[in-house]
């Protein structure tokens, strides 16, 4: 009898967190993609492992890795494995708690099961399109903050009253970790109530995390305020959003204040 795909997915989450675990602290070998990029054995490690896992089971399904090289098979497949081995490798390296291993399933190019293991905070979070979303066994709900003053954003304190906002922040900043997905799951688990990203962000960054917090009452946009659709020719989102129903609109509405100031110096200066 097969496994359903939430359970295999939990399952291979968790055996990854674990082989991850392993080479926490322990100065295993690690180098740069790209200039502020790293990736180490225990990434490759863990890509393999998740690989053999969910592909070991599912073997008709697509794969959609950050450390594995994309292919345009996926594409014809309604269903897609998208996985980060290792999302936060930076806090990884330099032995801060704030990494995770993402593990999602796309069916037709939205995300259907998630979880995504954060052990060294001993954390498990696990969300099913239509069933809700937990950590550690329990319901998961967005905070219900009514509008933007007092919100907490998982960002640097500078950025709070930087320029590129309409104006500051009426809120306060909260831990950051350098995981994208547990920015979002800060969300989810009503430990923060707004997220934003401005940059390019690959889906395997966040296809977890988006049905975690979607499932947990919240909503997330690209910066045009689309829900998110995954395994796309170019598996990239170019700006996102994420808050409660009611802050959505106004932290959408920021985001794209910021990108069309930065799209003006740009023309600008060519």
């Amino acid at each position: 009898m097969n496994r359903s795909d939430l359970t295999l997915a939990v399952e291979a989450a968790s055996a990854a967190a674990v082989l991850a675990l392993g080479h926490f602290h322990a100065r295993s070998d690690w180098w740069e993609k790209s200039p502020g990029n790293p990736v180490g054995i225990a990434d490759l490690e863990v890509d393999a492992l998740l690989k053999a896992a969910l592909l070991g089971a599912r073997p008709d399904d697509g794969w959609l890795s950050e450390e594995t090289a994309d292919t345009a098979d996926r594409l014809s497949l309604r269903r897609v494995w998208v996985v980060d081995p290792i999302d936060g490798t930076r806090d990884f390296v330099q032995g801060r708690t704030g990494w995770a291993v993402s593990v999602a399933l796309v069916e037709d190019n939205a995300v259907t099961v998630a979880a995504l293991a954060a052990p060294a905070r001993q954390q498990l979070f696990v969300a099913a399109r239509g069933q809700g979303a937990t950590c550690n066994g329990l319901p998961l709900r967005v905070a219900d903050l009514p509008s933007l003053q007092g919100v907490r954003l998982p960002m640097d304190a500078a950025n709070l009253s930087a320029p590129f906002w309409p104006s500051p922040w009426p809120g306060e900043t909260v831990e950051k970790p350098n995981s994208l997905a547990l920015r979002m799951a800060k969300l989810a688990s009503a430990e923060a109530d707004a997220w934003l990203e401005g940059r390019t962000i690959a889906e395997w960054d966040v296809a977890a995390s988006a049905l975690i917090l979607t499932e947990a009452g919240g909503v997330v946009t690209d910066r045009h305020g689309a829900p998110l659709a995954f395994n796309k020719p170019l598996p990239v989102f170019h700006g996102i959003a994420a808050a409660n129903a009611a802050l959505h609109g106004e932290v959408l509405a920021r985001l794209d204040h910021a990108l069309k100031l930065f799209a003006a110096r740009r023309a600008k200066a060519e």
